[in-house]
């Protein structure tokens, strides 16, 4: 009994968890984190690369776009399939884990998370 808690109290006094997600506020991270990566999820494949492109495939489609970073979010203009998804300014959450969320609307709609492999 005593060792279990020793062990639950090991567990809630230890830092921050690997899978938490934490804001990249600036490029240089943003950069660090998905250059020479490509950020998969079902069905989806894409580069994201440090001189402001991106291109892969979501679904059957070509995904093609530009991105840049301003005020601290990532804002993409992006083609899929040929057909623009528009231009978009999103934040971007990180975990020590490999994985990467980007949330549209400046953090305030939908979110999509990502595996850089």
């Amino acid at each position: 009994m005593r060792m279990m808690m020793f062990a639950a109290a090991a567990a809630l006094s230890a830092g921050p968890a690997l899978a938490e997600l934490v804001k990249v506020d600036d490029q240089s991270r943003f950069v660090q984190l998905v250059n020479g990566k490509t950020l998969t999820r079902p069905f989806v494949r894409l580069n994201v690369t440090p001189d402001g492109k991106i291109a892969g495939r979501g679904a059957r489609w070509d995904v093609e776009g530009t991105w840049s970073w301003q005020n601290g979010y990532f804002c993409r203009d992006l083609f899929w399939g040929g057909d623009p998804l528009g231009y978009n300014c999103q934040e971007v959450e990180a975990t020590g884990d490999g994985r990467i969320k980007f949330t549209s609307d400046r953090g305030a709609g939908d979110s999509a998370m990502f595996r850089l492999r």
